[in-house]
Order: C-alpha cells, then structure tokens, then sequence
C-alpha cells in the first residue's frame, strides 16, 4: 500500500534576535547539564543555562527519581563518585529534611547494627555492604540547584527550550530556543548538550543512535509519584515476614494497575516513591509522549487503590503528587570519537581519557554485584573516556548527559543521576578549558582536564599523581 504524502508547509525566512553571547552554552538542567553548567563557570567560562522547565534537576526533581544510587561501591570507605554530586549531599545534609541516607562514615561498613539502620532505604545495603545511596527533598533540591547555579555565576534561562543547533561551516555556534518571549537566539564557543536525550544531536549534524533493547531497563519509560502518610517499615516488616505472600501481592499490584509498579523509601519516613515500567514508548516520539501521561495516570489511581487497600501500612496513605517530566531511561545516543560499550563496563576497561570513574550496575542489571561473583572493589568500577563525550566530526559541541556515546548495555548500566552528573562535569570543564586555551574541545589536553577534575574535587584516582 503506498504512503499517504506528507503534507508540508514553507516556514518564510526571518531574523533570530541573538538575546545573548557566552563561552560556554549549556541546554537542559538535569544532574548533567546543571553540573556542566557550573562546572564551566566555576572554571572561568561565561555560560548559560538553557532550561526548558522552570525548575533545575531534571529526572532527579521533576520527574521524582529521588534516589541518588550508588555513589559509591560497597567496598569503598569514600565515595567514588564526588565531585558535585557530593556538594549536593552536603548541602542537603544541612537542611532538616533535606535528605537520608548513611553517613560518609559508614561506607563499606558490615556492622551489623548499621546494616541493620539502613536494611529498608532502598539500595543503600547491597551484598551485606552499605554503599553511598540516598533520598531527598525534591523541591529542596531545585533550591539547592539554583544556589549552586547563581553562586557559580551561571546566567540561568528558563522556560527555554532549546530546539535548533545553529551550524556554520561544520560547526556549532549556538542555539536557537522558543520560549514566550518567542523564538531566539544564544551563542557560544562551546556548546554542550546537557538535554539527556541528545535533543540538538539532529540538528547539529551529529551522528546519533536511537536503538533500544526493550527487554532492558532503557527500553521503559515512568511517570514516577509519591504517597504520603504511610509506614514504610510495616510494609517491609511484612514482606520479610512473609516473602511468598509479599512476591504474590506485587504481582497482583502488576496486574491491578496495568504495570510493574515498585515502592521506594522516600524523603521522609511516611513517604514513598513508586518506580514503574512502561513498555512499548519512544521518549523521542510526542504521541508516545502523550500517551505516557494520559494513559499512566490511569494506572497510578488503579496501583494506588490497589496498594491502600492491600499493602500493610498504606492503609491511609494519599497521592502527594505525580511527576512533572516523563521518565525517560533511554532514547538518543552519540556516535563519539569512541563508543563505549558493554564489555568495556563489564570488564572494567580502563582509559588513557578517562573522565569519569562511576560504580558500575552489571550490564543486564543483575540483582547485586556481589551475586555476580565480583567481590573485590577493581570489579566494581567503570570509566569513561572523554572521547565519549566528542562527536567524531562536529566540531563546538559537546555531550553531557545521558546520551554520552555508548551502546545500549553500556548506557542502561551506566545512565544513572550522580553517573550522569560525573559525565556533565567533566564536559563542563572541557568547554571551559577549551574556551580559555583557545581551540577545539576536541582537543584539550587530556592530563590538565583531569588534574583540573581532581583539583575540583572528583575522583581520578590512578589518572592523576
């Protein structure tokens, strides 16, 4: 059957205001573009932030994934991943409220007594270890964004959504983005697509890779919510309980809302925030978009009904509030000057460019490390080399955020917030030394980005004297 042609109309030819000029130009204010954004400033560039939303943090504020997971190894006495990620730890330690989770002290700890305090949070007691994962107040957590942004001297934009990459000679040199002061334009001498799903890859002439494994966790898209007023303890008491019964009722929760629904500690003890899986949707497709919303909302008022009138200590609990942002695990990839692939992660290959040393999920996400047969921390680990963060051709852009160059397994292990974050600022501080020795990012001196990464805080241990 031929296609029906598609009909088409001529945009006229006009004039973009250019509304600002800056070194280094960041689109999208998630874990990763938010820590490029500062990252660039702090070290000297002057950068926007470019926010489609009118809040920072992306997936970890308005789209409620609230769990920074696996900051550090179960091995570790410190963290692995520092950095920004952990300056957002210590500054939400400071607020009452602000987050939970173990304390620095106790990383790698087997005391049964501190095993035992964090048994029920989550994934921070993995293989009889206790490992750097934590909750937080997700509206505490825009606050604390903002601080870091303005502090750093980030000039902010939001309610700006970056859509075109404006390309000269091979070249990007801005960013052409709508917003209800109409379509306009920021440039820059270096661009990063902090966006997680590659949104200016097309437009920048960038080779990228939408293919996804829909038995994996990248495949399935969220619309993630929390409840309030229930005791989380009770439930977890019965499931320990009774383990058959507990396994039978999450099926049956599966089947009453449509979904594989799944609670999670919240930010406070008589909160929780519920995970799910929906399967079958491009985050890179607006019907499928919309479809998410519509349809997903349906099945929170199904799940929920089904958990207040089953789930022992949701008896009283109420919807507090359904996320913002769709969920999105998987969508856009680069094709970088390397891309870094699941047997890199599995093997813990190691980079002359490495960037980024980030706790590893086992590719196909094994339910704990330590049931893989990994027992000792050098298995625990991967990295990942700046040359996944650069286009093999473009030049004037770089990635960092989700879509950093990777194959599917490597990207579903490795796509995680405070993973994500270590990409953001190491391209963050590439632009910035680029822009301040200038030439390509492409080519900046790899040991002066990693001694300037370490000096700021991150972990390069083994990649810096």
């Amino acid at each position: 059957m031929a296609k029906t042609p598609v009909k088409t109309i001529r945009e006229p030819a006009r004039d973009i205001n250019v509304v600002h000029e800056a070194d280094v130009v960041v689109v999208g204010g998630g874990p990763g573009g938010h820590s490029a954004a500062v990252a660039a400033a702090r070290n000297g560039a002057r950068t926007i932030l470019l926010e489609r939303y009118g809040q920072l943090g992306g997936m970890a504020s308005g789209g409620l994934v609230i769990l920074v997971l696996h900051q550090s190894d179960g091995f570790s006495t410190k963290p692995i991943i520092a950095g920004l990620p952990l300056e957002w730890m210590e500054r939400l330690s400071k607020i009452p409220g602000g987050k939970i989770g173990p304390e620095l002290e106790e990383l790698g700890s087997t005391d049964p007594k501190v095993l035992a305090r964090w048994k029920n949070h989550g994934a921070t007691v993995m293989g009889g270890r206790i490992r750097l994962s934590w909750t937080y107040d997700p509206e505490y957590f825009k606050c604390i964004l903002n601080d870091m942004a303005e502090e750093s001297g980030v000039k902010l934009s939001l309610h700006s959504w970056g859509t075109r990459a404006i390309v000269e000679k091979g070249a990007v040199k801005g960013v052409i983005f709508e917003s209800k002061s109409g379509r306009q334009a920021v440039l820059g001498k270096v661009i990063i697509d902090g966006t997680g799903d590659g949104d200016l890859l097309p437009s920048a002439g960038a080779e990228s890779d939408t293919s996804l494994d829909p038995k994996i966790r990248s495949a399935n898209m969220a619309l993630l919510f929390r409840l309030g007023n229930v005791n989380y303890d009770k439930f977890m008491e019965a499931n320990a309980k009774d383990p058959t019964k507990a396994r039978e009722l999450s099926a049956e929760l599966t089947k009453a809302a449509g979904t594989f629904f799944l609670p999670f500690p919240g930010n406070r003890e008589d909160t929780v925030w519920v995970n799910n899986w929906i399967p079958g949707l491009k985050a890179i497709n607006v019907e499928d978009l919309t479809k998410l919303e519509v349809d997903t909302r349906k099945m929170i008022r199904k799940g929920f009904a089904f958990m207040q009138k089953n789930y022992p200590g949701f008896e009283n609990s109420f919807i507090m509030d359904i996320a913002s942002q769709a969920g999105v695990r998987g969508s856009r990839r680069l094709v970088g000057e390397y891309v870094l692939a699941g047997d890199d992660v599995n093997s813990s290959r190691k980079f002359d460019d490495t960037i980024a040393i980030v706790p590893k999920v086992t590719v196909g996400w094994g339910s704990d490390m330590t049931e893989q047969g990994v027992t000792k921390r050098g298995d625990t680990c991967a990295y990942v080399p700046y040359r996944a963060l650069v286009p093999k051709t473009v030049e004037g852009l770089l990635v960092g955020s989700r879509c950093f160059s990777s194959d599917i397994l490597a990207n579903d292990s490795l796509n995680l917030i405070p993973h994500c974050a270590a990409i953001g600022e190491a391209a963050g501080t590439a632009a910035a030394l680029a822009v301040k020795q200038g030439i390509p990012a492409r080519k900046v001196d790899i040991k002066l980005l990693q001694k300037t990464l370490a000096k700021n805080g991150a972990n390069l241990e083994g990649f810096v004297k």
